[in-house]
């Protein structure tokens, strides 16, 4: 059976470390998302969004797959939304495990106006 990647696939790593003195690993991604998902459909239809809950499915998605989470999170705090993203757009998904704290820090930014923010939050794992 496959599984249901929402037309966002073929994601460009743009870093990847990790840090065992730290006891951290990050990942920057860029993903394109694509105008035909279906976390589109019946989202504003005259005003289409990439709703909250597929920005952390997004988070949820990458984190298992570039820094080997298992499960996802008990809570996720200080989280934000400060700007759409609209159909088409390329994002940058930040992603940095605090293996210590039990954390995972992201934020999704514009690729090309990386200080343009879609959101940004923090997850208790």
């Amino acid at each position: 059976m496959c599984a249901n990647l929402h037309s966002i696939q073929n994601e460009r790593i743009v870093s990847q470390s990790s840090d065992a003195q730290s006891k951290t690993k990050s990942v920057c991604l860029e993903v394109f998302i694509s105008p035909e998902s279906d976390f589109f459909d019946g989202h504003f239809p005259a005003f289409k969004l990439f709703p909250a809950v597929a920005q952390i499915y997004l988070v949820d998605r990458f984190a298992k797959k570039y820094l080997g989470l298992e499960g996802f999170a008990k809570e996720i705090k200080r989280v934000k939304f400060p700007s759409p993203v609209m159909p088409g757009a390329t994002v940058l998904l930040s992603l940095e495990q605090d293996l210590l704290n039990g954390t995972l820090s992201f934020s999704l930014c514009d690729s090309v106006q990386k200080d343009k923010v879609y959101s940004s939050g923090t997850a208790v794992l």
